[in-house]
């Protein structure tokens, strides 16, 4: 869990491709199309058509379409589904969230994944657009509008090798290392296929969860899937950073679009495509990320039992605001060589803000955009709760697996904390109109 701060702070606004991107804004107003969806919820305030019955019950709406007022402009919030980058990246955190991984089935191959694809792409779209699902919807976010839906898609190490495409598979790809906290769960982890489904209305990102795995069909089943959730947008009085379930807020260090080295420390270059002889990574990646998921589990029963004072020296920031314990307000570059009065050093050499820090790791940087999730409570009454970790970067090597040596080193959160499950996958970039997602790399 980096101190990198997510993108729930910013607002997503329209960018010149079409996509959405962050500022730095409220992070309830997404963008948002001026049209009403057919599924967007409406209304009957100030309707005229009202029909009484003879007791003066309401019995029927002949309101005008034209007079109808949604009861709130959340649902309205619609993503593009295509673009340069996939939706569910640059996006602010979403209220809901579902992690799927699929594994191809015994004998299906390049040619079924390629219009397995084709399949989920067209439902992406469709269901992103506030539509309903081309075939055999099942009404469940009928009177929902898009509410922010993202759907992204990904590759994993093991794909390439199902649809012998292995001379396509980047390097990037070769599986993590080990890490000191992992205890993984080999039948949650990985996966050939990775869907990553967000909204702001929990039905809605249902919805898609459904669509999307009727849509495998039998070229592919699932292998594990997670359910995660953050705070509603606006929840708060104004925009702030995003807490988990310790009560920390979650990363402050985000690297953001506006800064110049955003683009080519977050997404594979252009230049892969247009210089693939020069490139790290195959021409069909151009424009994409690579996905770090991890199923971090928090042991908030121990961590509990910590004072706030011995929780903030864990993380290395006040609980209270985020600020560093060296002073100033949660944004405050924070000052490692700060010693109190008996000289001791105000951020401790262990704290986790400390070491995760980007110019402690070689400018290494991942935007993380995780969820919460909590699965209930086990016999002895402790809870399963914690992080689906969920970080984008151009590197993986450079990005996640520099910054997780590090904290293997002696982080003071790892006592607190378990990985229970993890994934790295190959999202490709965004589909252009009339292309789906990996089409480049099923069809080049």
């Amino acid at each position: 869990m980096a101190d990198q701060s997510t993108p729930e702070a910013r607002t997503p606004e329209k960018a010149l491709n079409g996509e959405t991107a962050l500022n730095d804004g409220p992070p309830e107003s997404a963008d948002t199309k001026g049209g009403i969806s057919r599924r967007l919820l409406l209304g009957t305030a100030g309707a005229t058509g009202l029909v009484l019955g003879a007791a003066g019950g309401a019995v029927g709406y002949a309101a005008r379409p034209a007079e109808a007022t949604p009861l709130a402009s959340l649902g309205a919030d619609q993503v593009m589904f295509h673009g340069k980058h996939q939706p569910g990246i640059l996006q602010g955190l979403q209220a809901r969230g579902h992690v799927v991984a699929f594994d191809l089935a015994a004998g299906a191959g390049r040619k079924e994944a390629a219009a397995l694809l084709r399949r989920w792409s067209e439902t992406a779209r469709r269901l992103m657009a506030g539509e309903a699902a081309q075939q055999d919807d099942t009404d469940v976010a009928r009177d929902a509008g898009p509410s922010s839906l993202t759907i992204t898609f990904g590759f994993g190490h093991s794909f390439f090798a199902r649809t012998g495409l292995e001379k396509q598979r980047p390097i990037a790809l070769d599986p993590l290392p080990d890490f000191s906290s992992d205890q993984l769960d080999k039948a949650r982890s990985n996966g050939d296929l990775w869907v990553q489904i967000g909204a702001n209305d929990a039905l809605v990102a249902f919805h898609a969860l459904r669509a999307i795995q009727k849509d495998a069909g039998r070229a592919a089943k699932v292998r594990w899937q997670m359910n995660g959730f953050n705070r509603s947008p606006g929840a708060t009085s104004h925009p702030m950073t995003a807490r988990n379930l310790m009560g920390q807020m979650d990363g402050t260090r985000n690297p953001k679009p506006t800064e110049a080295d955003f683009d080519q420390r977050i997404f594979v270059p252009e230049s892969a495509a247009k210089d693939p002889a020069g490139a790290k990574d195959p021409a069909w990646m151009a424009n994409g990320s690579y996905a770090v998921v991890r199923r971090i589990r928090m042991l908030l029963d121990d961590w509990e039992q910590l004072s706030v004072k011995a929780q903030e020296d864990v993380i290395g920031r006040r609980k209270s605001d985020g600020a560093p314990l060296s002073g100033g307000t949660e944004t405050t570059e924070m000052d490692l060589e700060k010693t109190d009065k008996a000289g001791n050093l105000v951020v401790p050499i262990n704290a986790h803000a400390r070491i995760t820090r980007p110019d402690q790791n070689g400018g290494a940087a991942m935007l993380r955009r995780p969820f919460s999730y909590h699965d209930g409570i086990d016999a002895d009454g402790v809870p399963d709760a914690g992080l689906l970790f969920i970080c984008w970067q151009a590197d993986p090597l450079r990005g996640f697996v520099t910054v997780q040596r590090k904290l293997d080193r002696g982080d003071a959160l790892s006592k607190y904390i378990r990985h229970e499950a993890s994934g790295l996958f190959a999202v490709p970039g965004g589909a252009a109109e009339g292309e789906y997602v990996g089409q480049r790399l099923l069809e080049g």
